[in-house]
């Protein structure tokens, strides 16, 4: 007998509770409903329904082989809901929420590319140095930049890694003197983002050795761009992702300080609630982003600036 069709009755039958509303769910008679049935525990070799007068129930392995059904069933449709959808062409509008900085250095650059290809599809970005909450806020995309990314049930999939570095101007450089060593940092004028984690509290390290700086700051900004332009301007020393100064240190802007000492790794993620059943608009961005950070070579040019 049909095997897709015998598991596609059987997760009906535990989800139903019974095996008339099932076969009707797959409209077959009640008789073949039966034979599908007693086809399946014959081939595993196990029990799978307890049968009673009033309602069927799930045996222990039934229960497990439920939820094995259920998850290559939702794989199954989403593979022909992935073909169904690359036949039209694809269209909706794909929310996404990144920091500020992210979005003016990697997003905006992006879109008009991307709408070249899928101009049906639009896009509506939400800067925000502050996480949102993907579903209340009803996002579809979310880049984080974090050390690490705690527990949740959102699906995450990575995109890059970078660190942060202590940069200033060349100017500011001149009239104070560059730091040769992390104490140094007490008789200079800090630059703080407020929203980096233990913003105030830095953690070097280099060949295992491990020193904390306590900052304390002549500016305080929520904003990254704000951060970057006071350096630029030549108010400080600013500690920012390399994603968001690398081209400033390359093109001369801003100078690396203390690049014998390193920063904890940050890891540049892309946050959604599911892979399945995934908008087909949503999945194509994604794979559109990562297709990009893969062609530039983000990663491997930002590591090549080692602190």
């Amino acid at each position: 007998m049909d095997r897709l069709i015998s598991m596609e009755l059987f997760v009906a039958v535990a989800e139903l509770g019974t095996l008339n509303k099932a076969a009707e769910k797959l409209e077959i008679s009640n008789a073949a409903a039966t034979r599908h049935i007693a086809a399946l525990e014959n081939r595993l070799n196990v029990k799978l329904i307890e049968r009673s007068t009033r309602r069927l129930s799930l045996t222990t392995i039934g229960l497990e082989y439920y939820k094995k059904c259920k998850d290559l069933l939702s794989e199954i449709k989403q593979a022909e809901s992935s073909i169904s959808s690359a036949a039209v062409e694809p269209e909706g509008t794909v929310t996404i929420t990144s920091s500020i900085s992210f979005a003016i250095m990697h997003l905006t650059p992006l879109i008009p590319k991307f709408n070249k290809i899928y101009p049906k599809i639009k896009i509506n970005l939400i800067g925000a140095n502050r996480y949102h909450d993907i579903i209340d806020s009803n996002i579809d995309i979310a880049i984080r930049t974090r050390e690490f990314e705690p527990d949740s049930n959102l699906t995450i999939r990575k995109l890059a890694t970078t660190h942060r570095v202590l940069a200033a101007s060349y100017d500011y450089i001149k009239r104070n003197g560059k730091p040769k060593y992390i104490e140094d940092l007490k008789d200079h004028d800090i630059l703080l983002y407020s929203h980096a984690n233990n913003p105030r509290v830095l953690n070097f390290s280099k060949d295992g050795e491990v020193q904390n700086f306590t900052l304390d700051p002549v500016m305080e900004t929520n904003d990254g761009q704000i951060v970057r332009s006071a350096a630029l301007n030549g108010a400080g020393i600013l500690i920012q992702p390399l994603y968001i100064i690398y081209q400033d240190i390359v093109e001369g802007r801003l100078i690396p300080i203390l690049t014998d000492w390193q920063l904890p790794e940050l890891t540049i993620n892309i946050t959604f609630q599911s892979r399945q059943f995934m908008p087909i608009k949503n999945r194509l961005f994604i794979d559109f982003l990562i297709e990009d950070f893969k062609n530039n070579e983000y990663e491997r040019y930002w590591n090549s600036i080692r602190t």
